[in-house]
């Protein structure tokens, strides 16, 4: 169909303007071509801003004229101004370009572009608009049809997030790749404003980062992806060993057992890797996996889903605030802390949530009871970023202007939570089915984790949560979640909408403990062959007779030795480490220095310093100590170690006793002493004590150095600090005057501002002008740009040169036209050369008559730029001249 007429402009209601945009755009649609199934072609949604329409046209040119998916662009509009956006999108594709309208079904090779004032989303791959709501914060568009797509197409939604400022659109490429589909990023050198794809990369959202072109071919490459064309379950049939070695390697980087996750979940996250990687057969991928551990990362990082938000299903807070916090209130002790757990917290959105929910209801109750909320999850990092406390500027969307207020302060990155907020929250990476869990829990927040398990694993964690909560504790799943048979024997159903659950007092059947298989180790990378059929070999040896042989040899040729951490805390012992360490009086502690025995102290101490200060090993030999009756001689030896999975610093403390066949003995009875004994047991002490004395020194000395380090570096501080405070007070200064510099400036700038909106009323006022005198002209007239393509022409041109609104933009030479004129573009040109007007009499093909009247296109500074070419009617006059010569003919005869 064609576009709407120019003539529409002249509305000054932008109603009328709004309806007669959508009911073209339904028209539109009668003629786009047949849509598909929603699944069966990629929908690429495209998002951008300020200089976006540039990289988008590069995008478009590079695409083939049938790419095989939709295309939906988000541009950043002005809501008060009408949109030329289908127009000029027109002129760059050849593929149809429709504004959207309401309840369009998406077709493959098309581009559909959102209207101004309006907000879209996607549902069965129908098209929704709504009318844009006035609020706060920055409008986010493109977050809102993105997430929606994500929802709606999961693996067959693309987002593309091109130039532009602000953030709009990383919330939404989060949500597309966490639904299995795949992201990209205009390259920052290309963007003309990188502000939008900058944030999307920082978010760690984006899967290609590349200029539009490049963009395109990709594009064109997942599209005719083999394996878009079966569905994901086939590609992995009979394919069990290479999903085997899959899950071992996860398991190798991340210490997750995976094999009892959702398998269409693991499919969908291995083919999006597959995809991004150029890999067809899960085979090829498997090899990659092995030869590259950092893909492994990422697909662990995939598997991972960060599907959050604040105050998601604003019913379910709300249904807690009115069935759950009064039951935890009644008659609670004050002292006593209300404690929640959410397990798989992600971000940290939904443990703030609680948070803040909690505050408000116990500051309307007028009650003060302490909080406490622990957040885990198994990615390390989205435990960091929920501990930072930084959120997007999108976050203004999601939570109401009070609570913005109250419980979040601007920062350059967007917003931050406050600082008691996060005071009461605590957050650590954990993994819920093979951890220890939290206990004497209120409220356990589950939400849309359970649907990314097997029965199996809900039926291991279900009761692991029943164990966790105290007596009358409630647990709340997801709106699409539920608990299996085993799961609603020990929980009662509170809220059927809200999926809320009470625990029962019944015994729990949690089961914890470390797994008793054999733990997996990783094997050489990629030539390992596969295992074969199982062969006989020799009879192993029984496991518990191996453990016994290796109990016995460290008993007795291995020292006693404890292992501590950096506060000094013993973790593990090994061997009898009772004559050397003993638990003090009063409260009990497992600290090194606390535990030690007499005379055992300051060399502990001593060693400890040197290790930790030089990270190597340490000893000292021959080492007398006292036990009971004897004195024995003693080697002490540091090791500082570290372990690989944890990176954490830990030492071992070895207590080895030397040989001493003959101990000498502290007291000998009084008939059986010599003076050589008695000398010898005098000349022992005074050594230990020399020995002592020594040791004290040393750890004396150490201390003055330290403490003189200490002093030299605090005065260095002290410096610098009164250095950068002066810094600071010229900085201070001039930005004072920067701040006077830009406020003159912003004045300025509004003068300016009020004079272009002055222009631009004048402008749209003469614009009404034209297009109601070209309107209102019964005259054929078309005006020419001087490359003679078409700029403007009056109702009556389209029908005598045969000519629709399509054609708008086009050279006039290079159409079909009705008139029968073949020197038209020599004409044309002579005028312009000549700046004279030139006249001809032409036909047209229907057999009338036009006088053609062709005048330069003059500007204000008297600059020729075009033509305007007009036809008269002559076709009587003609008639009757040639009626009267035909008179003369006859009378002559």
């Amino acid at each position: 169909m064609p576009n709407a007429p120019k003539n529409n402009k002249t509305r000054n209601r932008k109603e009328k303007v709004t309806e007669q945009r959508q009911e073209k755009s339904s028209m539109r649609e009668i003629s786009a071509p047949a849509s598909v199934t929603s699944t069966s072609f990629p929908i690429v949604a495209i998002g951008a801003s300020a200089g976006g329409l540039e990289a988008f046209s590069s995008l478009l040119r590079a695409l083939p004229p049938e790419p095989g998916l939709a295309l939906v662009f988000i541009p950043h509009l002005d809501p008060t101004h009408e949109s030329a956006m289908v127009e000029l999108l027109s002129r760059i594709t050849s593929l149809p370009v429709y504004q959207a309208a309401e309840a369009v079904r998406v077709a493959y090779n098309a581009l559909y572009v959102l209207p101004p004032n309006s907000d879209m989303t996607i549902t069965d791959g129908v098209l929704h608009l709504v009318r844009r709501e006035a609020g706060r914060g920055h409008h986010m568009p493109i977050d809102s049809f993105f997430t929606s797509l994500a929802e709606d197409q999961t693996s067959n939604a693309i987002g593309i997030i091109l130039s532009g400022t602000a953030t709009d659109g990383t919330l939404g490429l989060s949500a597309i790749k966490n639904h299995g589909g795949i992201t990209f990023a205009q390259d920052l050198t290309t963007a003309k404003y990188d502000g939008m794809p900058n944030s999307a990369v920082g978010a760690g959202v984006v899967d290609y980062v590349l200029p539009p072109d490049r963009i395109a071919e990709e594009l064109i490459r997942i599209q005719r992806q083999p394996s878009r064309e079966q569905p994901p379950a086939s590609m992995f049939n009979g394919k069990d060993r290479l999903m085997k070695e899959v899950f071992r390697l996860l398991k190798g980087v991340s210490r997750v057992d995976f094999v009892d996750y959702k398998v269409a979940t693991i499919q969908r996250r291995i083919l999006r890797r597959m995809n991004i990687n150029r890999v067809d057969e899960l085979a090829d991928y498997v090899k990659l996996l092995r030869r590259n551990p950092s893909e492994v990362e990422a697909l662990y990082r995939d598997v991972l889903i960060n599907v959050t938000g604040f105050f998601r299903n604003p019913d379910v807070f709300e249904s807690l605030r009115e069935v759950v916090y009064p039951k935890l209130l009644l008659g609670r002790n004050f002292s006593e802390p209300v404690r929640v757990w959410v397990p798989g917290c992600s971000t940290g959105e939904e443990t703030y949530s609680h948070a803040i929910s909690l505050v408000e209801i116990l500051s309307e109750l007028r009650v003060e009871v302490p909080i406490q909320i622990f957040g885990t999850d198994l990615s390390e990092s989205a435990i960091q970023r929920a501990r930072t406390g930084f959120y997007k500027e999108s976050v203004a969307s999601e939570v109401s202007e009070i609570r913005l207020r109250r419980f979040f302060h601007k920062v350059p990155e967007g917003y931050q939570i406050s600082k008691s907020i996060r005071d009461m929250c605590v957050f650590a990476r954990q993994n819920v089915f093979s951890d220890p869990p939290f206990s004497r829990m209120d409220l356990i927040s589950c939400r849309n984790v359970l649907i990314y398990l097997s029965p199996v694993l809900q039926k291991k964690v279900i009761p692991i949560f029943h164990y966790a909560l105290k007596e009358g504790g409630f647990l709340l799943v997801g709106n699409t979640e539920g608990l299996l048979r085993s799961g609603a024997e020990i929980f009662d159903l509170v809220d059927r909408k809200a999926k809320i659950y009470q625990k029962k007092s019944v015994p729990s059947r949690a089961t914890f403990g470390l797994s008793i298989s054999t733990p997996t180790i990783a094997e050489p990378a990629s030539d390992r062959p596969p295992r074969g059929p199982k062969e006989e070999g020799p009879a192993k040896t029984p496991v518990d007779v191996q453990r016994e042989a290796d109990r016995l040899l460290l008993s007795r040729y291995v020292p006693s030795a404890v292992v501590v951490n950096e506060d000094l805390e013993i973790v593990q012992s090994r061997g009898r480490t009772n004559r050397y360490l003993e638990l003090p009086t009063g409260k009990a502690s497992l600290n090194l220095l606390k535990m030690a025995r007499p005379g055992l102290l300051y060399e502990l101490r001593s060693l400890m310093e040197k290790a930790r200060k030089n990270s190597a090993p340490v000893s000292k030999d021959n080492f007398a100590l006292e036990d009971g009756n004897q004195t024995i001689s003693l080697r002490l030896e540091i090791v500082p170690f570290r372990t690989p999975a944890r990176d954490q610093r830990h030492f071992l403390v070895l207590f080895e006793e030397k040989d001493h066949s003959d101990p000498v003995p502290a007291q000998p009875p009084a008939q059986r002493q010599s003076a050589k004994v008695i000398s010898d047991a005098k000349d022992m002490q005074v050594a230990q004590l020399k020995q002592e004395l020594d040791s004290t020194k040393e750890y004396l000395q150490s201390i003055i150095e330290s403490q003189e380090a200490t002093n030299e570096e605090l005065q260095s501080a002290n410096e610098e600090i009164q250095s950068g405070n002066e810094e600071l007070q010229s900085t201070n200064e001039e930005l004072q005057t920067s701040k006077e510099e830009l406020e003159s400036a912003n004045e300025e700038l509004t003068t300016v501002n009020e004079e272009i909106q002055h222009r631009n009323q004048q402008l749209a006022q003469l614009s009404n002008d034209l297009i109601n005198l070209l309107n209102s002209a019964t005259i054929p007239m078309v005006m020419l740009g001087e490359d003679l393509h078409i700029r403007r022409y009056t109702p009556e041109a389209e029908r005598v040169f045969g000519f629709s609104s399509h054609d708008m933009g086009k050279a006039l030479t290079h159409l079909h036209l009705n008139l029968d004129v073949p020197e038209l573009e020599r004409w044309m040109l002579d005028v312009m050369r000549d700046m004279t007007m030139h006249n001809e009499q032409v036909k047209a093909r229907d057999g009338r008559f036009y006088k053609l009247r062709i005048t330069p296109y003059r500007t204000l500074e008297n600059k020729i730029d075009g033509v305007v070419v007009a036809l008269l009617d002559i076709t009587d006059l003609v008639t009757e001249r040639a009626a009267k010569s035909d008179g003369r003919s006859e009378t002559k005869q």
